[in-house]
């Protein structure tokens, strides 16, 4: 079964009603991010921290995922899909998605601020200051805030590699390290960048450019790999066999 990458930003969640970061009416119009996500925002005023995240938290346990969560999920049935997404939101688990690897972490879990490796489930959308893990340390958003080491970016590169297809999804291919998961996939494989601002990437002259919402360019586009690959398989199955 051949591997198809995923690459997926803010763009796909959007459509679902979850605010990003960098529009207009984004989350970051009344917060300013040293305020709320940083190691220094947290040693600071770790209660309004923690305000901001079960805002965010409530906020997706009211929203749903969307077309293109879905038309990934369908996308499962045919192929080895790979979804890196640099969203913390759960609406590709939810739309059925099973392989997902988060960039920049979850938002409905916590971690110990004593041991990284202690990784908790939230129960409903409230964490507060004195919830503490096991070791009795308090927890923290299990999120990767600026300044910190985006460590899954490791795995998400050994995916990229062995990728036979590589689509790209609501991002702007301009926040690093995830932009460069491009760089390391095969030459030659197949490309989407699905996006009513993609643009052409440097180097990648084969890059399709699909200028439309996640919500219609996705299912679009799920839709002819499903088709194509139906197509080559009934023309595998009806190749005649050597003669006798």
């Amino acid at each position: 079964m051949k591997t198809v990458v995923v690459l997926t930003g803010a763009g796909i969640s959007a459509e679902s009603g979850i605010k990003t970061f960098r529009d207009d009416n984004g989350l970051w119009r009344n917060y300013r991010f040293e305020e709320v996500a940083s190691p220094h925002a947290w040693a600071a005023d770790p209660e309004l921290v923690l305000e901001f995240y079960n805002l965010r938290r409530k906020q997706l346990l009211e929203v749903h995922p969307n077309p293109a969560h879905y038309a990934l999920a369908k996308l499962q049935e045919f192929f080895d899909v790979k979804i890196v997404t640099q969203n913390v939101d759960d609406l590709h688990e939810r739309a059925g998605s099973r392989n997902v690897l988060h960039l920049h972490g979850e938002l409905r879990k916590a971690r110990s601020t004593a041991d990284d490796s202690l990784v908790t489930d939230i129960d409903g959308w409230v964490l507060n200051l004195g919830d503490m893990c096991s070791l009795g340390s308090q927890l923290r958003p299990h999120v990767v805030w600026f300044g910190e080491i985006t460590e899954n970016i490791v795995p998400a590169i050994a995916l990229a590699e062995k990728a036979d297809a590589f689509i790209i999804v609501g991002t702007s291919l301009r926040v690093y390290p995830a932009a460069n998961l491009i760089s390391y996939t095969p030459r030659g494989i197949p490309m989407f960048f699905v996006d009513p601002q993609a643009q052409p990437y440097p180097g990648f002259a084969a890059l399709q450019i699909i200028k439309q919402t996640a919500g219609s360019g996705v299912p679009m586009l799920v839709d002819h790999l499903i088709e194509e690959y139906s197509t080559q398989k009934n023309a595998k199955n009806e190749t005649p066999g050597p003669a006798p």
